[in-house]
């Protein structure tokens, strides 16, 4: 890896182009550097993953309009379309429209991939535009499964590396800003673009892509789930516009009146970024996390935490018996999903269900009453609004602690760490404490996530909207990923059981 300097630069500066972090990024798009066989099948177990928790919200209310949005924008006549989750292969639709349902389907349960350090990230969002402009530009240009993969391992790259370095939520601005930038270049590799080309589409995919955190503070909105399928869509579109010989704001990061001087560390303001040299392995996928809760990651670990202490202290079952719960853990956990926000809507049994999985109080008090997770019955409004849950959920805070603060942002991966300790008081007084590191599905938890982990989420949340036949042919495609010729990228989707899509009544807007 090699570190870049970003500051911001006055405009009589005139800091050279080769010199800016787009250029720098459009660098390692363009390099045809080889990706490894460990990076291949990580791949495949992210395109698994993702096609996992698309299906199991197949039918959720966002998901069904962002559908019905698509639908009525049909393929374009620059290529053969992308697909849509839960249609036919046959059905196509124009690829940022693609990229834009696509992207809603799998981040509705918040239930993929991330990558936490400076800022937050669920790299897994970089799939759906990538793979929808693959598809419909697969028989013109001869792309191949391969290329796809490449494709994908620029998109990981570029995102993780920005969010080890670069923090936006200090400055409440939305960590998709990371993404847009990162599809870009993702498809700049994807299609082999020159570098010029790839430089204007990442600044016109940054400048797009900028928006406040509101989206994820108090009372959240199903826009949380939209909001990295739109930068995805926004970047399928920077593309075009720079194949077309359209330019970006210059420089983009580096500007006087840029991105860093304006909603990032101001005038002053300097970070640096690690970019892989030319001919390294793209890696950075292998350095993400999936879930296996639908749940913020940083409550994986408590869910699995409270799901121990139900199985090995049954007096804490009993109701009442627990006089206060509190967690310590680090600054982005208390602040964000904690006590720390100050937001009541964490604590509120009539909260959206965005809402709930965004507050740790709730999770950690349903998990250690049931013992299990699971996607639909912990949020569901019967389960959120019980007298036993509520009254416990009362009674849980957080705090931080530096020690986990300080773990959770090392950059040692042996330390680096998303969990706590937390403290029960029982109303007899007897203390019970325990704490856990990193969630049980993590690599260097206590069951990490391989290949038969990922088959086996799929087969789940598939086996309720998808028939068996369907659900082996896309496992067994995705399993082929690097072997898939042109014709074969389109099979890249997941087909609904007949008649399910059918019988939901999509919601009518301008389109």
């Amino acid at each position: 890896m090699q570190l870049h300097h970003v500051r911001v630069h006055k405009s009589d500066e005139n800091l050279a182009r080769e010199d800016q972090l787009a250029w720098k990024i459009a660098e390692v798009a363009a390099d045809p550097a080889l990706v490894s066989e460990e990076v291949t099948e990580m791949v495949i177990n992210r395109v698994i993953d993702n096609a996992s928790v698309a299906a199991a919200s197949l039918t959720r209310h966002p998901v069904i309009a962002a559908r019905s949005q698509a639908l009525a924008h049909p393929r374009s006549n620059g290529g053969d379309g992308a697909t849509v989750f839960g249609l036919a292969p046959a059905r196509r639709v124009s690829p940022e429209w693609a990229a834009w349902a696509n992207g809603v389907a799998v981040r509705e349960l918040d239930y993929h991939d991330t990558f936490l350090a400076a800022e937050y990230s669920h790299p897994g969002d970089n799939i759906p535009p990538i793979t929808a402009v693959a598809q419909h530009l697969a028989a013109s240009r001869g792309l191949t499964g391969n290329d796809l993969i490449r494709g994908i391992a620029t998109g990981y790259e570029i995102q993780i590396d920005l969010v080890k370095s670069i923090s936006l939520h200090t400055h409440k601005i939305d960590h998709v800003a990371h993404l847009g930038p990162s599809v870009a270049a993702g498809i700049g590799t994807l299609l082999g673009l020159d570098k010029e080309t790839i430089f204007q589409a990442v600044g016109q995919a940054l400048h797009t892509t900028t928006a406040t955190r509101q989206s994820r503070k108090g009372e959240i909105s199903s826009w949380k789930a939209h909001a990295p399928a739109f930068a995805g869509k926004m970047a399928v579109e920077a593309v075009d516009r720079a194949l077309r010989g359209e330019t970006s704001p210059t420089p983009i990061y580096e500007g006087e009146d840029g991105v860093i001087a304006w909603l990032l560390d101001g005038p002053n303001g300097f970070y640096d970024v690690p970019l892989p040299k030319a001919g390294s392995i793209k890696r950075a996928i292998l350095d993400s996390y999936t879930k296996e809760h639908s749940a913020e990651y940083q409550a994986q670990a408590w869910i699995d935490l409270a799901r121990k202490l139900h199985n090995e202290h049954p007096e804490l079952l009993v109701e009442g018996a627990i006089a206060s719960v509190v967690i310590h853990t680090s600054h982005h956990t208390h602040y964000v999903i904690g006590s720390g926000a100050n937001d009541p809507q964490k604590y509120d049994p009539t909260a959206s269900r965005e809402t709930l999985d965004h507050s740790i109080p709730y999770i950690f008090t349903v998990a250690l009453q049931d013992g299990t997770w699971n996607h639909v019955d912990s949020y569901s409004p019967e389960r959120s609004r019980r007298p036993d849950t509520i009254a416990l959920w009362q009674s849980v805070t957080t705090t931080e602690d530096q020690e986990w603060t300080r773990r959770y942002h090392s950059l040692d991966p042996a330390e680096k760490a998303f969990g706590g300790r937390v403290e029960i008081e029982l109303a007899n007084g007897t203390r019970i404490v325990d704490e856990i590191a990193v969630a049980d599905a993590h690599p260097l938890g206590a069951r990490p996530f391989a290949r038969a982990e990922y088959i086996n989420k799929f087969r789940t949340l598939a086996a309720p909207v998808m028939e068996a036949s369907e659900i082996e042919r896309f496992l067994a495609l995705a399993q082929r990923l690097p072997a898939l010729g042109a014709a074969e990228l389109g099979g890249l989707t997941i087909v609904a059981k007949p008649g399910l899509l059918s019988s939901i009544t999509a919601p009518i807007g301008i389109f």
